[in-house]
């Protein structure tokens, strides 16, 4: 059984990464342990909480599949999460962000300055220096307009785009046997 990292925190839009947990978990078996820097709860954006398993510098050794970091306004980007998320890109294992913080941190990391990517954060504006900080750590030249991207080792999607991200997750991880189970799949989901 493999292990996916899920990074939480406060305010997270926890419906972007709720489906790709259960699927990682119940339907392919995967240990889908939840990270954050410190042992408390932390409340998503619905108002359900969440109880972090590990610490980020807990996980910082553990041999894992990838990490998978959530959106939402969070800047909170720290030293271990910046190691981590390194450490996971030299062995090209699975780095996937979704929506702000979730492509912030990657971007910040300086995976994306290496691959193509997507975020909503097209601006940098005055809301996003207040939650993230004055510097803009996107390289724009590398931005894609588009729902969902994968680049080598790295996902990148936009909010809305939750159910194209949980499927090029399980792409990625190769758990559809072929092109025409993954299509049916995402006909499954989406109806298209």
């Amino acid at each position: 059984m493999g292990k996916v990292l899920l990074f939480i925190f406060d305010n997270m839009t926890d419906y972007e990464i709720t489906f790709i947990a259960h699927l990682l978990k119940a339907d392919a078996g995967k240990e889908v342990i939840t990270i954050y820097y410190e042992d408390k709860l932390v409340k998503g954006t619905s108002g359900l909480l969440y109880k972090p398993d590990k610490l980020v510098a807990d996980v910082l050794n553990d041999d894992v599949e990838g990490l998978i970091i959530c959106g939402g306004w969070f800047g909170v980007i720290r030293e271990e999460l910046i190691e981590l998320i390194r450490k996971l890109d030299s062995q090209n294992k699975l780095l996937a962000g979704i929506c702000g913080a979730g492509t912030f941190f990657l971007a910040s990391a300086g995976v994306l300055d290496k691959v193509s990517y997507t975020t909503p954060v097209t601006n940098w504006t005055k809301k996003h220096i207040e939650i993230f900080g004055s510097k803009d750590p996107f390289p724009r030249e590398n931005y894609i307009e588009k729902r969902v991207v994968v680049d080598k080792n790295v996902i990148t999607a936009l909010g809305t785009a939750f159910i194209d991200f949980a499927v090029e997750i399980c792409s990625w991880l190769q758990l559809f046997e072929s092109e025409k189970e993954k299509e049916c799949f995402i006909q499954l989901y989406t109806g298209l």
